[in-house]
C-alpha cells in the first residue's frame, strides 16, 4: 500500500474523533478563512474556496460557521489573521516529511514542530529539501468492493482522471489539482461511494519500512504532528506492508 493514501485513510477514520472535540472543524474553519482572504469570497471564481466549503459540508459543519469563517477570511467580520507555510524534514528511516502550518504565531508553530520532529527520531530540514519529491494531486480512494476495476478506469478517465492505480484492498483515482472537483462530482452525482476525497501532495518516490519498530516510530512522528493545532496537513514518502500496518493498528 503506497504510504500516503494508506496514512490518508487512517488520518480520515481518526478525523472522526478529532471533529467530536472540535479538532476538525477548527482546521476547516482556517482553510476556509485562509482561502476567502486569498482568493475572494465568490466559490465561483475561488476553486480553492469551493473545495474548503465542500469538505467543511463532508464533516457535517453548520452553514452558518462556514459563511462567518468565509466573510471572516473576506475581511467582512473582524477574525484572527493566519500565515500558512510549510516546514520539511526527515522521520525514521529517512522518510521525507512535508507540513503545511497555518497559524496566527510563527514562533510557536517552528518551536512546537522543531520539537514533535526531535522528540519522534526525526529532524527539520533545509527549505525544499524534501518538497521536489511531492506533487499536488486530487485523489480518490474506493475500497475495492465498490465495483470493478475496468468500470471504475472507464468512469473515472471518462470524467478526466488521470489514472486509477491498485493499492492492495482499495483502488485509487489520481487526477490533476484542477480536475479533482469535477472528477468528484461525477462519483458523487452516481452515489458511488468513496472512503475518501482530497488534494494531496502524492510521494514520486516511497521509501519502504520493512519492521514494526520502525513503523511504529514513524507512525508516532506522523501522529504528533497531526496533533499540534498549527499543522493543517502532513504529507510524508514511507510505504509499510498492510501486515505490519495491520498490526499497529
Amino acid at each position: 500500500m503506497s504510504g500516503h493514501s494508506k496514512w490518508a485513510t487512517i488520518r480520515h477514520k481518526k478525523g472522526a474523533a478529532d471533529a467530536k472535540r472540535g479538532k476538525m472543524f477548527t482546521r476547516l474553519i482556517k482553510e476556509l478563512m485562509v482561502a476567502a482572504r486569498m482568493g475572494g469570497a465568490n466559490q465561483d471564481g475561488n476553486p480553492r474556496l469551493r473545495a474548503a466549503v465542500l469538505a467543511a459540508k463532508a464533516e457535517n459543519m453548520p452553514k452558518d460557521n462556514i459563511d462567518r469563517a468565509i466573510k471572516k477570511g473576506a475581511g467582512e467580520l473582524e477574525g484572527v489573521n493566519y500565515e500558512e507555510f510549510s516546514y520539511e524534514g526527515y522521520g525514521p528511516a529517512g522518510v521525507a516529511v512535508l507540513v503545511d502550518i497555518m497559524t496566527d504565531n510563527r514562533n510557536r508553530a517552528a518551536s512546537e514542530v522543531r520539537h514533535i520532529f526531535s522528540r519522534n527520531n526525526g529532524n527539520l530540514g533545509e527549505a525544499g529539501c524534501v518538497a521536489w519529491m511531492f506533487s499536488k494531486k486530487g485523489s480518490i480512494i474506493l475500497d475495492k468492493k465498490t465495483m470493478p476495476e475496468e468500470e471504475l478506469m472507464e468512469l473515472a478517465l471518462d470524467a478526466g482522471a488521470e489514472d486509477v492505480k491498485d493499492q492492495e484492498d482499495q483502488f485509487e483515482v489520481i487526477t490533476a489539482p484542477e480536475e479533482f472537483l469535477n472528477v468528484k462530482s461525477v462519483f458523487d452525482e452516481k452515489s458511488i461511494a468513496y472512503e475518501l476525497a482530497e488534494v494531496t501532495m502524492a510521494p514520486q518516490t516511497t521509501v519502504a519500512i520493512e519492521d514494526a519498530k520502525t513503523a511504529q516510530q514513524l507512525l508516532k512522528l506522523m501522529d504528533a504532528l497531526e496533533d499540534c493545532d498549527d499543522v493543517q496537513n502532513v504529507y510524508a514518502n514511507f510505504d509499510i506492508p498492510d501486515q505490519i500496518m495491520e498490526s499497529l493498528e
